[in-house]
């Protein structure tokens, strides 16, 4: 009897709602097995491959990090709150796909090698874009931004300088390996995702709840990046690459008014004519103009002007500029010897459209595109066209393909009669994807020169190198250092090189005597610097030869920028010219009126009297003290009356920068030229 109740005491049924716990229990164990839970895992490991990637900028990059391990803790969670909503929004296809998909075709052998194949290149692309972020950072000290979106744009030169300068092979190989691995664990981890019966009503209600929770998401993560802390740097981590790419691509085409502050347009106007007013010009109208008039003598001659753009060649490789080594020995002789150098002026941008729009045009760095890149832009003002309406020639010469950043449409139509390019020059010694060394450029130059002379008339031509750029490699036997090792500073030295034996070769022509030359970078070589615009790596060099001008050498500390240097031609020329440009004779300019504009990402800022002021998206504005010749920024907490008034002059600049562009009046031309 006692065996016989035990067992009958075992058997006992389990009580109704303990036994329909128990089953439900079981359905979602069954389920974390199959669809649910492939797509839980997937979440999940995207979200630890993005902490994983801000792991490791936080480690490679520490030292240049100037903030606490609190704040450093404080940017990988605020990141992981961005990392979310990516990572939710790439489940969603797969959420989508289980979705569409009928129950028979997913258990069919097509059905399940495009569900696996799918995550595969899913995951492989991840892990490169992971290695891609790294280096990108390495090199511009940040997430996928502008640059990235612009690259993207010209996968010719692009891709196939990455493939020169990186194990690309090797490193995709390793990506499908370590896609592959996921995919293998998962299809062991989740058997039934293949298999798995679920109703199309339960498919749709995840999926769909899935894209609701990514909307409300959503709202909580803004566009622009998490600036939560002094360190520009550290801001940067704490976003998401795959965010601030998208964030770079929506904001190339800025309403200007609509994101960023303003003031009266009229006293706008008068702020920028008070910033730009000097001695030896007058405005050639009242109101809401910039046109100015220089004084000149017309009978004095019309001088050549060439300006050599360099790519990437900053001051921090310049010994005279306090570069310690100097990796420019040659440009160091030129500036000792024969040359007028500007010791403290900075690049408008990080691009070298920024570059040719402040060099050529003497227009401030709008957010958004430069006005190089910009649709409205057929009929806009420039050196060229101020010189050939005083009877210049005029020519472009790049080492590159014209194509790239529309360098040849712009110029063609602003002023430009001839643009040379990579395939007009003939029987090159040497080249990379990006285009002819800084040699086969010079000596192409030369020849133009020589011909140009020869007319009789005056010349102005502007050439741009691309030697100085990944992969950093060049002509053997130029320099001591192997260019395949392929190292930046070497690609420096071989730049300065090219420079050293132009200037050799032009000091035996005929128009040396007539013509003014001009080194200047096109902008840094690498973003570092902790404020929002890290203007320490914008600092460039400005250097002015030839006997026409340079008397003996000398040295200038007046701050001032790219959009200065075409108004301080025209006043070494000394004719009498009308311009529109917003720069200003760095000849002629008191210390205390010194300043220089600036561009970072959607960013833009004014450096005046030891301050920068930063206007941002959202009409939101910083404030920084310091000289970066000497020290790193510090930001300021609030702004006194004396750094009020700086935006505003800074609010001004930009504004009016804007209504000029932005309504076609940055021309004299009364049309454009039939280009």
């Amino acid at each position: 009897m006692k065996d016989s109740t035990d067992s009958s005491v075992g058997n006992t049924p389990k009580p109704p709602e303990e036994a329909a716990h128990s089953e439900r229990t079981g359905k979602w164990r069954e389920r974390l097995k199959g669809r649910c839970g492939l797509a839980l895992c997937l979440f999940v490991s995207l979200m630890v491959l993005y902490a994983l990637i801000r792991t490791v900028l936080i480690a490679a990059f520490r030292e240049n990090l100037h903030a606490s391990w609190g704040q450093i803790i404080e940017g990988w969670f605020r990141g992981l709150h961005r990392d979310f909503l990516v990572a939710l929004l790439y489940t969603l296809p797969l959420l989508g796909w289980f979705a569409l998909m009928k129950e028979r075709w997913l258990h069919k052998r097509w059905g399940r090698a495009v569900l696996w194949g799918g995550l595969w290149f899913l995951w492989m692309l991840q892990i490169f874009l992971a290695a891609a972020e790294y280096y990108f950072f390495d090199e511009f000290q940040s997430r996928f931004n502008t640059v990235a979106v612009d690259y993207l744009i010209y996968p010719h030169e692009v891709f196939i300088n990455i493939w020169d300068s990186y194990p690309v092979v090797w490193i995709i190989l390793l990506c499908a390996a370590l896609a592959g691995a996921w995919v293998w664990i998962a299809r062991r981890s989740f058997p039934a995702a293949s298999t798995e019966r679920v109703s199309a009503g339960a498919r749709w209600g995840i999926f769909l709840g899935a894209c609701a929770l990514a909307g409300l998401w959503s709202l909580s993560v803004p566009l622009k990046r998490p600036d939560f802390c002094h360190e520009r740097a550290l801001n940067e981590i704490a976003d998401n690459g795959a965010i601030s790419c998208v964030a770079a691509a929506w904001t190339r085409d800025l309403d200007y008014a609509a994101f960023y502050k303003t003031i009266d347009l009229d006293e706008a106007y008068r702020r920028v004519r008070r910033m730009i007013e000097e001695p030896g010009m007058r405005f050639a109208e009242e109101g809401r103009s910039v046109t100015r008039i220089m004084e000149g003598d017309p009978s004095k001659p019309r001088l050549n002007v060439v300006i050599l753009l360099e790519e990437s060649l900053g001051s921090s490789f310049w010994g005279v500029l306090g570069a310690k080594p100097s990796l420019t020995p040659e440009m160091d002789r030129v500036a000792n010897e024969q040359g007028w150098l500007f010791t403290n002026i900075y690049a408008t941008g990080n691009r070298t459209v920024r570059g040719m729009e402040g060099v050529l045009s003497g227009f401030p760095p709008l957010p958004g595109d430069s006005i190089v890149w910009r649709d409205m832009s057929k009929n806009v003002e420039t050196l060229a066209r101020v010189l050939k309406r005083d009877g210049y020639r005029t020519e472009f010469i790049y080492a590159g393909r014209g194509l790239f950043d529309r360098m040849k449409g712009f110029s063609l139509r602003n002023g430009f009669d001839r643009f040379i390019e990579e395939k007009d020059i003939e029987n090159p010694i040497f080249k990379t994807i990006w285009g002819v060394c800084d040699e086969d450029l010079y000596r192409k130059a030369i020849e133009e020169f020589r011909a140009l002379h020869a007319t009789g008339d005056p010349f102005f031509s502007m050439v741009l190198t691309v030697s100085n750029h990944k992969p950093y490699t060049y002509p053997k036997g130029r320099i001591a250092e192997d260019p395949d090792a392929r190292k930046r500073r070497h690609a420096v030295k071989y730049a300065d090189y090219a420079l050293g034996w132009f200037f050799r070769q032009v000091r035996k022509e005929p128009f040396w005597k007539d013509t003014i030359f001009v080194v200047v970078a096109d902008h840094g070589a690498r973003v570092y610097g902790s404020p929002t615009v890290p203007i320490h790596s914008y600092e460039i060099p400005f250097l002015i030869v030839g006997p026409a001008v340079v008397d003996r050498p000398r040295r200038f500390d007046i701050l001032g920028c790219q959009m200065d240097i075409p108004v301080t031609l025209l006043s070494l020329i000394g004719r009498p010219y009308k311009i529109m440009f917003l720069g200003r004779n760095l000849l002629n300019l008191p210390p205390e009126r010194g300043r220089a504009f600036l561009n970072h990402n959607r960013d833009i800022a004014m450096f005046a009297k030891d301050r920068l002021i930063v206007l941002g998206l959202g009409k939101t504005a910083e404030y920084y003290r310091g000289n970066p010749k000497r020290e790193e920024l510090i930001e300021m907490d609030k702004p006194t009356p004396f750094e009020e008034e700086l935006e505003r002059d800074a609010i001004a600049m930009f504004q009016v920068a804007d209504d000029l562009y932005i309504h076609r009046r940055f021309h004299l031309d009364p049309n454009p030229e039939p280009k």
